[in-house]
């Protein structure tokens, strides 16, 4: 008898084989001069909240470069087919506002989940309801990509097995939907949606202190959809004490929590199911409440945020006692998401658009210039290795620099377009392969297990 589950993994291993030969894990690309190019990501009410009131979608504070509309439910807590509404306006109205945004350069994103919605794969038939739903959504009105907001429901449980291969189905069913609807979405109209995970802490960082149930719960949604995803917004906010990859744990509404959260997600950790491979800085962003009333902890004020994110991009002092692994920071960092912008557009909870404005003080805009990003189709293979891995780069020359989890060059080396830079490190874990070309670089992870 057939293994569902051993057939499913087959298939996941092949997937990522074959997109591995052309980018291994993702296709990263690298903004320049203290991010130029990094986003202010926002999540729109698609309801009247007396103490943060509906904004017209067309009306948001033209700052906000991607725009998450809240939220897409299950039909019931037995039916996975996802339902969205609007709210405030007809849907023909609707749909020309988000037409509106995107004519003046804006994304919409739908997104999925929220605070109350409980999302449960169990069945072959939950996973085809949620697909099609999803797929029929993003067509009806024109949605630019989605948002994994999911809170709730065993699709974000760890049950046993690892990062790598989690053993839970409803998670692994969640995965295997959200590349269908991504591959339903580039069929029919030949482009790639966006993607954006938004967990809270103890699902991502919580990974360090334990492995089961929500504790690293969304590591091996995150790691297995890395290829596609564009960026991850934890929420730090409503969250308890987490630990930072010194092993000290840091509160809420601190610059240490904002910067060692923020690190950890790019360097990586270890965990009881395995090794989490960072994100590149560019795919990450703080996501912090725009006032004290829109979360029930974890504001933090526009100064500690600002000395966090300073030294974060490697442009201002420590702020506090956690001192990055990195002492270089990094300049690239994808920028900053707010719950909500309703909360940051009403003047009951502070100034008006005070968010988008500090936002706009850390991330200035190129003036007069355009920004420049370059796409890198990097090989680093095998990964992992058990010491050796070869870089391979098509830019017409490179240097390749690895570094160790403690921010020391270990070698270097210069390499031409097509030539393959031979690499050999002692010891285990997660090691850093840096790329500089003439308009930049990229950084990419490599496991070494012995």
């Amino acid at each position: 008898m057939k293994n569902p589950m051993v057939d499913r993994s087959m298939r996941r291993l092949k997937a990522c084989a074959d997109v591995q030969f052309l980018v291994l894990m993702g296709m990263l690309s690298s903004a320049f001069a203290f991010g130029q190019d990094a986003k202010l990501v926002g999540y729109w009410h698609n309801w009247n909240d007396a103490n943060a009131p509906y904004v017209a979608l067309d009306a948001v504070d033209d700052r906000y470069d991607w725009i998450e509309v809240a939220f897409a439910l299950p039909a019931s807590p037995t039916d996975m087919t996802l339902v969205f509404n609007p709210e405030g306006v007809s849907q023909s109205v609707f749909m020309d506002q988000i037409q509106t945004l995107q004519a003046n350069g804006k994304k919409v994103l739908l997104s999925i989940g929220g605070a109350t919605a409980n999302v449960d794969l169990a069945t072959e038939e939950d996973q085809l309801n949620f697909i099609s739903s999803a797929n029929d959504l993003i067509d009806l009105y024109g949605f630019d990509g989605i948002d994994v907001d999911i809170e709730h429901g065993s699709t974000i449980l760890v049950t046993g097995g690892t990062v790598a291969a989690p053993s839970n189905e409803s998670q692994v069913r969640l995965i295997e939907a959200i590349q269908q609807i991504m591959a339903n979405h580039r069929a029919t109209h030949g482009e790639k949606l966006l993607l954006t995970f938004a967990p809270e802490t103890a699902y991502v960082q919580g990974g360090q202190s334990a492995f089961g149930s929500i504790w690293g719960g969304y590591l091996p949604v995150i790691d297995a959809l890395r290829d596609s995803l564009d960026a991850v917004q934890v929420q730090l906010y409503n969250s308890g004490t987490m630990l930072g990859l010194d092993g000290v744990a840091y509160a809420q509404g601190t610059a240490d929590f904002i910067v060692a959260m923020s690190e950890a997600l790019i360097q990586g950790f270890n965990t009881a199911g395995g090794g989490f491979a960072g994100l590149p800085a560019h795919q990450v962003l703080v996501g912090l409440p725009a006032c004290p009333s829109a979360a029930g902890g974890g504001y933090t004020d526009a100064g500690t945020v600002e000395a966090a994110v300073n030294y974060l991009k490697g442009a201002g002092p420590q702020p506090g006692s956690y001192a990055l692994v990195n002492p270089s920071g990094y300049p690239d960092l994808g920028g900053m998401m707010t719950w909500s912008i309703n909360w940051d557009a009403t003047a009951n909870c502070g100034d008006s658009y005070a968010f988008a404005e500090l936002h706009e003080t850390l991330f200035p805009a190129a003036s007069g210039t355009s920004v420049v990003r370059e796409e890198l189709a990097v090989r680093v293979y095998p990964n992992p290795s058990s010491s050796e891995f070869v870089v391979e780069t098509p830019v017409e020359r490179a240097t390749i620099t690895v570094w160790n989890g403690l921010g020391q060059a270990l070698q270097q080396r210069e390499a031409l377009s097509g030539q393959r830079a031979e690499f050999r490190v002692e010891g285990s874990g997660t090691f850093w392969v840096q790329i500089q070309t003439e308009s930049g670089s990229t950084t990419r992870p490599i496991f070494i297990q012995r």
